[in-house]
């Protein structure tokens, strides 16, 4: 009887069978959106004519204190506020754009919005100078940048622990002795003068006279 046959036969089995038990891959994909991303409800609505400004008004400072360029896209309204983002659509041919408000007007009745070179060429009413559209104020959806990431979360505070108790010692606490004052040194009075008699000098007595 061949062996051989047979033990190159259970050889493929055992490594069909460790193939099928290995762990897929897992494929993660890196793309993130390419913009920002919005909520589908807007915060604001309006229609009416739209119109587009550029030439001398080119590096010039717009109402936010910015410099108008012309490849932005931006935007000027008269009340919605400095960066508010704005879906604008040509409602003819249903081109839509998005553009940031950075100025003020237009000024001219009918007219609700001004939009830039670059973004009335987007929106394919450049060529034409007026169209009616209609304007969209849109709140932006914060997206985390990384997959599986926590919104970071204030750190609260936590109360410090209170103390531990000291618990009673079985040993007698010792008295405590109290130095005791160093007794004040009495100020030495100044010494008496001593007494000095005072010595009278002898008067010699005159000898007695002879007769």
């Amino acid at each position: 009887m061949n062996v051989l046959p047979r033990l190159a036969g259970a050889f493929v089995l055992v490594c069909l069978f460790l193939s099928g038990c290995r762990t897929p891959d897992i494929v993660v994909n890196p793309e993130q959106p390419a913009g920002p991303v919005y909520s589908p409800e807007a915060t604001f609505v309006q229609e009416g004519i739209a119109s587009w400004y550029g030439g001398r008004w080119i590096g010039r400072l717009t109402a936010n204190g910015e410099r108008y360029k012309a490849g932005d896209m931006t935007a000027a309204h008269k009340k919605l506020p400095f960066n508010t983002m704005v879906r604008v659509t040509d409602l003819k041919t249903g081109n839509k754009v998005i553009v940031r408000i950075n100025n003020r007007g237009p000024y001219i009745k009918g007219r609700i919005i001004d939009l830039s070179v670059v973004a009335a060429k987007k929106l394919g009413t450049y060529d034409r100078g007026l169209a009616k559209v209609r304007i969209e104020a849109l709140k932006e959806i914060p997206v985390l940048k990384k997959p599986n990431m926590r919104v970071p979360e204030k750190p609260v505070a936590k109360p410090s622990p209170a103390p531990a108790k000291a618990k009673p010692s079985l040993t007698p606490a010792k008295p405590k002795v109290k130095p005791s004052p160093t007794p004040a040194k009495p100020a030495a009075k100044p010494s008496p003068t001593p007494f000095r008699p005072v010595v009278t000098p002898a008067v010699p007595k005159p000898a007695p006279r002879r007769r």
